[in-house]
């Protein structure tokens, strides 16, 4: 993702970006294409540009120069990082695809201007989205984000009112709805084999490889990410909303940093918390240190172009610049009266989740080992574990039954594939789970995150729906009706 340093000599404040944006936007009304994947004009390839040349943006990318190709092509590129243009540029040439044009953040508007995209996928910094996402609505075009939407109420008011104003729905990107493994629990509830969902316990776990390195990078700063509240766990509460087919109304939560500090730094032995890796005295000493030369992707993103914009991949991990929470807990009501209680702690044993529904028919447990190395060549995001997934069903008063897991192959479990045949082909399969998710529902996960931020500091419950105006209701699959008579559950032997 991009950095959120500005580049030295280029950068350019909130006010002078939207009134650039906006002159660009009164010229643009182009019309955008439908989203998932649909032609903008029958028979050409549609036209998109990429904003923010981190690591996530190559996924995007790749499928556009190589798997897409035939229904897709890549105009543009765009970043605050002028050596990250070019990689992104050289990478375009390893795929044998025609090199897009380069600009800098700054020239945004110029390049929706000169390059005409149909779609723009923002794969920014969390809290920059928001500017990319508005300028490409009010320009006409569609608009693909990556998760989280944003990063607060706020700045989610901002993109619901250019949802309003240009009458398109944008797309975010939450490939784990597309799991196959987190699809079949879809499937289950739906299927009403545990009955309407009452509770739900989910508990997330990040270790200390992947977890640390959210402290070293501009996600350790709630200006930059929104925190873990927003950043990761956007996608569990996204997935429980779609998992229920319900939304949000009441939060409570806690939270706190107990283990990524510089107290802990001292308790490990180290003499001091340091500024970065690279430069670090005791790199021979910390078990977190992290080499970015000798990652080849990572050299190249982030330790080779350090000169344009001075940004740091692999900040030391106990810095006292880091201000968000390294434990987390949280309940959320649900309109239809379902409760969840989530746990996310980021310095844990091991990587992965538990999470288990319980219903009027029954209980269904679920669980993931993800296996992830940072910065490893061959290990696609949320790679799993072998034997990783246990999925079992427990009727009430029978006996347990585990379930074969759905799999799949690739990043996320298999989930990146299915996500991206469903964002760019033309003619994407009919999807029963309606996993493609728009503006609402980003907002309805990203908005329980930013509650548990405002709870972190009141220590009050947060009304979710009166955060923001006009935000709709998602579009959900059909779930269980939560009326009528139910089964009687069978007698047991009584015994006293």
């Amino acid at each position: 993702m991009q950095n959120p340093n500005p580049t030295p000599g280029t950068g350019m404040d909130r006010r002078d970006f939207l009134k650039t944006v906006s002159v660009a936007g009164a010229g643009l009304a182009l019309g955008g294409a439908p989203l998932l994947g649909a032609d903008a004009v029958p028979g050409r390839r549609r036209r998109y540009a990429i904003v923010g040349l981190g690591s996530r943006h190559a996924m995007y990318q790749d499928a556009i120069e190589k798997t897409y190709r035939e229904h897709a092509e890549l105009v543009a590129v765009c970043d605050l990082n002028p050596g990250r243009i070019k990689v992104a540029q050289v990478r375009s040439g390893r795929n044998s695809a025609p090199v897009p044009r380069g600009y800098l953040h700054t020239d945004f508007a110029k390049m929706l201007a000169e390059t005409k995209p149909d779609a723009v996928i923002v794969t920014t910094v969390d809290a920059t989205h928001v500017d990319y996402l508005v300028a490409t609505l009010d320009a006409g075009l569609d608009a693909i984000t990556e998760k989280p939407m944003t990063t607060d109420a706020e700045k989610c008011q901002r993109i619901l009112d250019a949802c309003a104003r240009s009458g398109k729905h944008l797309r975010v990107l939450f490939n784990y709805r597309y799991s196959p493994s987190r699809t079949q629990v879809k499937d289950l509830l739906m299927s009403g084999v545990i009955g309407e969902v009452r509770s739900v316990d989910f508990h997330w776990m990040l270790n200390t490889h992947h977890g640390a390195d959210y402290f070293r990078r501009w996600h350790g700063e709630k200006k930059n990410s929104g925190g873990l509240m927003v950043h990761k766990a956007t996608h569990h509460f996204d997935l429980v909303n779609w998992w229920l087919g319900a939304v949000p109304v009441s939060v409570t939560a806690t939270g706190k940093r107990e283990f990524y500090t510089p107290e802990m730094a001292k308790r490990f032995g180290l003499e001091s918390h340091h500024e970065r890796c690279h430069t670090c005295p005791e790199q021979a000493k910390c078990g977190f240190f992290m080499d970015l030369a000798a990652s080849p992707k990572l050299k190249e993103l982030y330790l080779d172009q350090e000169s344009h914009d001075g940004y740091f991949r692999d900040r030391c991990v106990f810095h006292p610049r880091i201000d968000i929470e390294d434990t987390m807990n949280v309940v959320v009501g649900y309109d239809d009266g379902t409760t969840l209680s989530y746990s996310l702690n980021a310095f844990n044993a091991w990587e992965g989740y538990t999470i288990a529904f319980n219903g009027t028919l029954g209980r269904l447990e679920h669980s993931n080992v993800e296996s992830v190395y940072v910065g490893a060549p061959d290990s696609p995001a949320g790679s799993l574990a072998p034997g990783a997934i246990k999925t079992r069903l427990i009727p009430l008063r029978g006996s347990a039954r585990d379930v074969d897991p759905w799999t799949g192959t690739g990043g996320h479990g298999g989930g990146d594939k299915v996500m991206l045949d469903d964002l760019f082909l033309p003619n994407p399969p009919a999807d029963k789970y309606l996993r493609a998710a728009d503006e609402r529902a980003g907002a309805q996960s990203m908005l329980i995150g930013a509650s548990a931020n405002l709870c972190f500091k009141t220590g009050q419950p947060v009304a979710v729906q009166k955060l923001v105006n006009g935000l709709g209701r998602p579009v959900y699959a059909p779930m269980p009706p939560r009326t009528g008579p139910l089964p009687m559950p069978p007698p047991r032997p009584w015994s006293p």
